[in-house]
């Protein structure tokens, strides 16, 4: 009896580790699990909207100059990619690791934003800063386009954050010039032509988001491809009609890519507001353009649904993707009444 005793009590502090091991491991990867979903719910908040004005004069404050013509829309576009780089979590689209890699709706909203930024500084490099087609391209405004156009899913040698980065501080170069009285080689034109440039871009933007967006429930469209021209040509046939439905799987995509662009289009407009005010009060476009901010400002309402959802068109369920497309496109309506007065006003 005594040996068997023995035995039982050989075997007893092995048990109690092996259990013990089981509990510590049980624990970290219960505490892992609810760590990363803390982490996913913080990370997924999206950045508030900021003062264009007062992150200009901020921005100059920071770089020893004074606010010039400019200079806002510049600090405006500075100030996003920050974001995109400074927000919680960081930029989380390129993320190889979990809680980013986890993350669907942030990482969505984050390419929206870049496609916004991307465009202005296509727009800075190609039409605001020159003076006219022959002039010479500004090489920070460049730089800054070139290395905003890195791929965003670039997450080593280098990481897409670093170019990202660099992008900015070619920015702020550039407007350390464009403040310097002394030198006058930078310069920001606010003509009526540069600025219909860029909100034909913009506008052919929102006509993209309007139509994926209404494709969430799917519907018959017509070919209008070669419509007005009849002597237009395409390289392939195409149906006279078809249709056109956005997979179940990328309705949230699309929505998030939405929501980011157009948080970016308020501020760049804001922005533009300001730099471009002596034309759109001659062109009398400044109702105009503010009633544009305004329809988008109804893209940024609070999310109260956990999911985005799909309802048809009048059903039961809401659809939060037609409600999204209806502010976009009444948007880009106002747009197209904004092009016309700057060309013909």
């Amino acid at each position: 009896m005594g040996a068997t005793e023995k035995v039982v009590n050989l075997y007893k502090p092995s048990t109690w580790k092996e259990k013990g091991l089981k509990w510590t491991i049980g624990l970290f990867i219960v505490t892992f699990f609810l760590l990363t979903i803390v982490l996913m719910l913080y990370w997924s908040n999206e950045p508030e909207q900021f003062d264009v004005n007062n992150n200009a004069k901020y921005t100059a404050d920071k770089l020893g100059v004074k606010v010039v013509n400019g200079f806002t829309t510049t600090a405006t576009l500075s100030h996003l990619v920050e974001t995109l780089l400074d927000k919680s979590g960081g930029f989380t689209e390129n993320d190889r690791m979990p809680p980013g890699v986890l993350l669907d709706n942030m990482p969505n909203w984050e390419f929206g934003v870049l496609v916004q930024a991307r465009d202005m500084a296509l727009a800075l490099r190609n039409d605001f800063s020159r003076s006219q087609s022959q002039s010479t391209e500004d090489q920070d405004l460049v730089n800054a386009a070139t290395k905003l156009h890195t791929d965003s899913q670039l997450w080593i040698l280098p990481p897409a954050e670093s170019q990202y980065r660099e992008s900015v501080k070619s920015l702020n170069k550039y407007l350390k010039r464009l403040a310097d009285t002394r030198e006058g080689n930078a310069q920001f034109y606010s003509r009526a032509d540069n600025l219909v440039d860029w909100l034909q871009l913009v506008k052919k933007r929102l006509g993209s988001l309007s139509q994926r967006l209404s494709a969430s429930v799917g519907k018959e469209q017509l070919n209008i491809d070669l419509a007005g021209d009849a002597e237009a040509k395409q390289s392939t046939p195409s149906a006279s009609s078809r249709y056109i439905k956005t997979s179940w799987f990328k309705i949230d995509d699309v929505f998030y890519q939405a929501r980011g662009q157009t948080w970016a289009l308020i501020h760049l407009l804001k922005a533009i507001e300001k730099d471009f005010r002596p034309i759109l009060k001659k062109k009398n476009a400044m109702v105009s353009l503010r009633q544009i901010i305004r329809e988008l400002e109804g893209t940024q309402q609070a999310m109260w649904s956990p999911i985005i959802l799909n309802g048809k068109g009048f059903g039961f369920v809401t659809n939060h993707s037609l409600v999204m497309a209806s502010y976009i496109s009444r948007a880009n309506a106002a747009l197209i009444d904004l092009e016309t007065l700057l060309q013909q006003g």
